[in-house]
């Protein structure tokens, strides 16, 4: 258990996630700073890593300004961090008001509206995807006309490949356009708030970006891998500095390209690349630490600690990250296969024993109504589990290896009669 150091500076963190993908970062934070919280619900987990929290809506920005000001009437607030993909825009303009080092509030906002992001990319000529916007069914089959098919349906603000879906042909715009206008509800944007790409074909990695008074620094570059089209759910990372290439060379510089384009200049940004067969291609900027463990990845492979970089940044200070080690980490994520009621969730005893196996979570607890995605999107998650190897092939031997070691019982019929899904 973590105790806060009542003499350490105190840094303000908006939103701190779920324990299960957040968890470590808000320890590694706790570690070097007085962790003071703003979030939609009173702390639980929390509580250990923070010295004081006010509840609020992050959603609000007046809320937001009351709660900052009430706690830094208490506290000298050094620095001001989220990683909430929702809270990016807030959290810039909290920083300004209480004058603290951060991102100017309308890159931010940019940077999160792909609209705006793909119109400043073409400005820049950053290599992007050609795009229309989507305001209504009828702008969606005249963007067919620009794109041709297959092409991709996203919401213009959201995260974690939520709402997207490819397009094969004009049979599939109705569903598409309702699959991706809930989604983009479901994170507060409106219906109309769609953007259509071009489709882009290759593997897709993500550039994990420090940006600080010495410019852009590349930390690391996460290898994806993604579910069965027509939906994008990631099915797992891998970090491997071994797996650097002139490909991937020239995807770092466009991921930096794309930073100055949005005048993203602070902070740890995660940039999303397609390695297409044309070259590089951006996806979309996140200018906050990637999810899904990435920064946790990360520190594994290279022994570059992003969630440190990120704080120190917010504190107003050079992180200058530097690489110590030089292996291969990999996470996977177990989605279930049918839908129904999970009945046991498990995993071989002899997992947790093995040196190369870093954790093995599993997600779910016996009765959960659960359903494959794109029903329940990220919360479908059954587990998931990190391993570390000396080399990339090693690295996924070994993620295969622990994800068949889970084993989850769905009961598929209202008599309750159970089928066993290997993972």
């Amino acid at each position: 258990m973590t105790t806060p150091d009542p003499d350490a500076p105190a840094l303000l963190l908006i939103g701190a996630g779920d324990s299960l993908y957040r968890g470590y970062a808000l320890k590694t934070l706790a570690s070097r700073y007085r962790i003071l919280l703003l979030d939609t619900e009173p702390p639980t987990w929390q509580n250990p890593y923070i010295a004081d929290h006010r509840v609020t809506d992050l959603g609000d920005l007046t809320a937001l300004r009351t709660a900052a000001d009430d706690l830094a009437a208490a506290h000298e607030i050094g620095g001001v961090l989220t990683w909430n993909e929702f809270a990016v825009a807030h959290t810039a303009a909290i920083a300004q008001h209480l004058k603290t080092a951060g991102l100017d509030p309308e890159a931010v906002r940019a940077c999160r509206n792909k609209a705006v992001a793909r119109a400043l990319f073409d400005a820049h000529a950053v290599p992007s995807a050609r795009w229309a916007p989507v305001n209504n069914p009828s702008q969606l089959r005249t963007a067919t006309a620009h794109l041709g098919y297959p092409f991709v349906l996203k919401p213009a603000a959201a995260a974690g490949s939520a709402g997207v879906i490819r397009i094969d042909s004009p049979d599939e715009l109705g569903h598409a356009y309702a699959f991706a206008a809930r989604a983009a509800g479901h994170h507060g944007v409106t219906a109309a708030g769609l953007v259509a790409e071009e489709y882009l074909d290759g593997p897709e990695i993500s550039v994990e970006v420090v940006a600080g008074p010495g410019g852009h620094t590349v930390a690391a570059v996460t290898h994806k891998q993604l579910g069965t089209p027509p939906y994008f759910e990631e099915t797992g990372h891998l970090v491997a500095p071994a797996l650097r290439s002139s490909v991937t060379d020239e995807a770092e510089k466009t991921a930096i390209r794309a930073l100055e384009a949005l005048d993203i200049t602070h902070g740890v940004a995660h940039v999303e690349i397609r390695l297409t067969s044309a070259g590089p291609r951006l996806i979309e900027v996140n200018p906050r630490l990637g999810g899904d463990l990435i920064p946790h990845l990360v520190h594994l492979a290279t022994g570059i600690d992003l969630v440190t970089a990120a704080a120190d940044l917010a504190m107003g200070l050079d992180p200058a990250p530097r690489a110590t080690r030089r292996q291969a980490a990999g996470i996977g994520f177990i989605y279930p296969k049918t839908a129904g009621r999970l009945l046991s969730l498990t995993a071989d005893p002899a997992l947790t024993t093995t040196s190369w196996c870093e954790r093995a979570v599993l997600e779910q607890q016996s009765g959960a109504r659960i359903a494959p995605p794109p029903a329940s999107g990220l919360d479908s998650r059954l587990a998931h589990a990190v391993v570390t190897a000396d080399t990339p092939a090693q690295c996924r031997q070994r993620l295969d290896h622990a994800l068949t070691a889970i084993h989850a019982t769905i009961d598929t019929t209202p008599a309750h009669s159970g089928e066993t899904v290997a993972a």
